[in-house]
């Protein structure tokens, strides 16, 4: 790629405007998903404030994270919540207490991990930590929380820390998500954990065998040339998928494979802020073409793979949530491809998308210009309880 296409990236993109950063400002433009009939019934369960990431417990309840630093343990019917953690956290601008994932072996360990934003030297980044959920009835509370893994290096700015977490299937191994924080070229760098997904032990330390340690890269670092990812899922054949914010167009749903190198900011299919021109991804290129991309823009926020029994004409597909484009969107998984299938619009950003345990989906609001609802969707004409 040409030196001045790495120039400084233009102010419209390092400001940030609350919850909704410059970059998905932008994006407001583009068209919003079509109105029309959907297939799913909506049911507002809770209203929160500027919601960032939730999971499910075994028993139904939920633990919702929000973006000032607040961990909520929720009833399944959203009526009654309770503060289980304060985390201290940079919120500014994309910053925030961000995801939140159970252990594989949370019903006997009761621990759980989260990620969050936070200053430090050199400036800021995402950190991961985890602690033990305590369920004692009135005395709920996450306890013995410790740190277990920062992004390397801090540096300034408020934006694309990513945070994403997701266990793989056989519970051994962490997949930590670190963007590149609007500086382009750590996504490249051997030395950084930035714009990387990496692959670490339960204890946030590097996994034994991580393909790059040979060509000199950080030992936890799995692949690289990554922008702002801020979805990570394994679907039912273990297969790894991830969804990134691409710059003005470009967003992509990645397959993600041990050592590949996925572009940033060498290749994109979309271009800078200030109309300079990224080379799209082409076949012989050296760099992991995205199985789908988006231009005009989604802005996807979390991702879910879909295996519950209420939708049985969904079960494998992938779902994301757009914040820009105010929409839940759909993607067709078939093995090791992905083709586009539905965008319905939600009338908000929608910041999260889970399965629930009864098989119905549940998404986040992002909070801001919308209500921070948690909405169930289930099927039109069936139960909403």
């Amino acid at each position: 790629m040409n030196t001045f296409l790495l120039a400084a990236l233009p102010l419209a993109l390092l400001a940030c405007s609350g919850n909704a950063p410059a970059e998905e400002v932008a994006a407001q433009a583009s068209p919003a998903a079509p109105a029309g009939a959907k297939p799913f019934a909506e049911t507002v369960v809770a209203d929160f404030d500027s919601p960032w990431a939730m999971t499910f417990l075994p028993d139904g309840r939920m633990l919702v994270t929000e973006k000032q630093g607040t961990m909520l343990l929720v009833s399944k019917d959203g009526r009654q919540r309770r503060t289980v953690a304060t985390i201290p956290v940079d919120a500014a601008g994309q910053g925030g207490l961000m995801d939140v994932v159970l252990a594989p072996d949370f019903a006997t360990s009761k621990r759980v991990y989260f990620s969050y934003s936070a200053s430090g030297q050199g400036g800021k980044g995402v950190i991961l930590s985890r602690g033990l959920l305590d369920l004692a009835p009135g005395g709920e509370r996450l306890r013995e929380i410790e740190e277990i893994y920062r992004a390397t290096p801090f540096v300034e700015g408020n934006g694309h820390y990513s945070g994403r977490i997701a266990f793989s299937p056989d519970g051994r191994y962490l997949f930590f998500t670190n963007g590149e924080r609007q500086k382009f070229t750590p996504a490249q760098a051997k030395d950084q954990s930035l714009g990387k997904v990496l692959r670490l032990t339960p204890d946030g330390k590097p996994a034994a065998g991580n393909p790059l340690v040979a060509r000199g890269f950080r030992p936890e670092v799995w692949s690289y040339g990554h922008r702002n990812l801020l979805g990570i899922a394994f679907d039912a054949q273990g297969n790894l998928w991830e969804q990134e914010m691409g710059p003005k167009g470009g967003d992509e749903v990645n397959l993600i494979l041990p050592g590949r190198n996925y572009g940033w900011p060498n290749a994109s299919n979309g271009s800078h802020y200030d109309g300079r021109d990224i080379p799209d991804h082409q076949r012989g290129d050296g760099y992991e073409a995205p199985k789908v991309s988006w231009n005009p823009v989604i802005s996807p926020g979390g991702l879910m793979i879909y295996q519950g029994a209420l939708f049985p004409q969904w079960k494998g597909d992938a779902f994301i949530g757009g914040l820009s484009s105010k929409a839940l969107i759909r993607v067709d998984l078939n093995g090791t491809t992905a083709t586009k299938g539905d965008q319905w619009g939600m009338g908000a950003r929608i910041r999260e998308v889970e399965q629930g345990p009864d098989g119905a989906i549940y998404v986040l609001e992002d909070g801001g210009e919308s209500q921070g609802r948690l909405i169930r969707l289930s099927p039109r004409g069936g139960t909403a309880s």
